[in-house]
């Protein structure tokens, strides 16, 4: 059956607050367009990238949910609060999902396979049906963690004060301009480009790797997540920190955890374990997220 024919999100009761929030920045996306200035629009260009590359790509992604290499403590939080200004939630239910999805890829439990419908993979698992909120007691036993730490714990509960302290921040120094470009657009664009991950990329690209799932690499996917469109590559090596595989994949979440080790914040960078050379890679099973060349597992809470 194809994506298009069946979408489980008009099958699930909508989750109204959620709805409500993410119509109300859709709508000040919009007037942003009537609002352009140079100053607005630089000011938003930096912001998409503190968010989309230093939160969610750097920091939730390869570093919380993968553990692609590690960084001190400061590093640590300072990339997650720069991920919880792409309003993408805290950092436990972010990473619990990301884990749950690795382990289930498309097959019964994933929370977005597209095989449940392209727009159900977008965002209909956002705004419809039981999408694994912060405080979901099922996500427990994916982030023991995260659960550990005090930071992790605290952020997670109170995710949504970076970006509202952030945004009176905007209003003080260019008004509304500055506020409807660099808090409304950019964390609109910067929302799509991230769940084009989950839909897009699972529906459309190249295969590199012979991975049980439906992961495609996707260049303009890539543009616009700064690097995390090589899918394909990271469901075969997920807990490699870098994704663009060969020297034309552009990958400057890559880049930037190079800028960090090469600076000294940043060590145990975990690489993709390839048997062929760099441009012609060979076709590999999945690795967990948590334990090279391993089946998927889970650590459990027990003992916490």
């Amino acid at each position: 059956m194809s994506v298009l024919e069946h979408d489980k999100t008009f099958e699930q009761p909508i989750n109204w607050t959620t709805t409500f929030f993410l119509g109300a920045f859709h709508v000040g996306a919009i007037a942003a367009l009537f609002f352009f200035t140079w100053k607005a629009f630089a000011i938003a260009f930096v912001l998409w990238w503190v968010a989309g590359s230093l939160g969610i790509g750097m920091g939730y992604h390869r570093l919380l949910t993968h553990r692609g290499y590690k960084t001190p403590k400061w590093v640590e939080y300072f990339l997650t609060t720069c991920g919880t200004l792409a309003l993408e939630g805290g950092p436990i239910a972010w990473v619990a999902t990301h884990r749950v999805h690795h382990q289930l890829t498309d097959v019964e439990g994933d929370p977005h396979s597209p095989r449940e419908g392209g727009l159900w993979a977008h965002m209909g698992w956002i705004i419809t049906g039981r999408a694994m909120h912060n405080k979901a007691k099922e996500l427990l036993h994916f982030v023991p963690d995260l659960r550990k730490d005090k930071f992790h714990s605290w952020i997670t509960e109170w995710h949504w004060v970076p970006i509202a302290t952030l945004g009176v921040i905007l209003w003080a120094i260019g008004g509304l301009p500055v506020l409807l470009w660099g808090l409304f657009l950019r964390t609109v664009l910067g929302l799509h480009a991230t769940w084009l991950v989950n839909s897009a990329t699972h529906m459309w690209g190249s295969r590199r790797f012979l991975t049980n799932d439906t992961s495609k690499n996707s260049f303009w996917v890539a543009m616009l997540t700064f690097g995390e469109g090589w899918h394909n590559n990271h469901h075969a090596h997920a807990q490699a920190a870098r994704h663009g595989i060969a020297w034309y994949e552009f990958d400057i979440n890559w880049y930037g955890i190079c800028a960090l080790k090469a600076l000294g914040l940043a060590w145990d960078v975990k690489l993709p374990k390839l048997t062929k050379p760099e441009a012609e890679p060979a076709i590999d099973a999945p690795v967990s997220p948590f334990v090279p060349n391993a089946e998927v597992v889970v650590p459990t809470a027990a003992g916490d």
